[in-house]
């Protein structure tokens, strides 16, 4: 068990380390500029504001 035991050690170590790195830049390249999402704000409300059907009496 000496040698399987020292590589279980170390993915048991290793493996919540990369997990970490691999969310954390996840996170750091997901975001949206401010202009992108301002933009997709106003396009939504231009597209509902545009829309002829009445969405009241559902």
């Amino acid at each position: 068990m000496g040698f399987a035991g020292g590589i279980w050690g170390v993915l048991v170590i290793l493996g919540p380390i990369l997990l970490a790195v691999a969310i954390a830049w996840a996170m750091r390249h997901n975001k949206t500029s401010r202009r992108s999402m301002e933009r997709t704000e106003q396009a939504t409300h231009d597209l509902y504001e545009g829309d002829p059907v009445d969405r009241t009496k559902r």
